[in-house]
């Protein structure tokens, strides 16, 4: 099951706090690690969502929680393989929770999407990557249709900025909530 939370409206990063700590407690798995990967370029301004919420993540400190992709070292299409082969040999055994930005509907402008199960990046602009996740999560930055490429070129960075924070808000509200819940023991 996919949730949808619009950004627009008041108290969304507790939200988004709430249906993430609900898929990480659905995972069958016990986990001692939770990788953020956050997906995307700072080179283009509709697909610089998972870099920026990467760099707000990683300005933080929690024990157990990893970050992958930010604005300085961003993961993306030509990198993205070699990461993953990262995070299996650094981190075996951890939940990834993968952050993209997505094209959707006109209705969905602004919202979060939050599942569990793989993200498949790349997939707006047609690009052919492998599957990453347990758990993922998109910001819709812009609507899908014709010349993607050029629709996530144009999209406004306000509208990205607005959207990573509260996606990284809702993350930063969840962390504790998950160590009480004796996720992660060490936090």
């Amino acid at each position: 099951m996919t949730f949808y939370v619009d950004t627009r409206h008041a108290n969304c990063s507790r939200e988004i706090c709430r249906l993430l700590k609900t898929c990480i407690l659905e995972q069958t798995q016990n986990w001692s690690e939770i990788v953020f990967l956050c997906i995307g370029t700072d080179r283009v301004t509709g697909d610089c969502l998972g870099p920026y919420i990467g760099a707000q993540l990683s300005s933080h400190t929690f024990p157990m929680i990893h970050v992958y992709g930010t604005l300085s070292d961003p993961v993306h299409a030509l990198n993205l393989t070699d990461t993953l082969l990262e995070i299996q040999n650094r981190h075996p055994g951890c939940l990834i929770i993968a952050i993209d930005s997505s094209l959707g509907q006109k209705k969905h402008l602004g919202y979060v999407t939050i599942s569990n199960g793989a993200l498949y990046p790349g997939a707006a602009v047609h690009k052919k990557l492998p599957p990453v996740g347990h758990i993922h999560i998109t910001g819709i930055v812009n609507i899908s249709g014709v010349l993607e490429h050029l629709t996530l070129q144009t999209t406004r960075l306000s509208t990205v900025i607005s959207i990573a924070d509260q996606i990284t808000d809702g993350i930063l509200y969840m962390i504790p909530l998950i160590s009480k819940c004796g996720f992660i023991q060490i936090l």
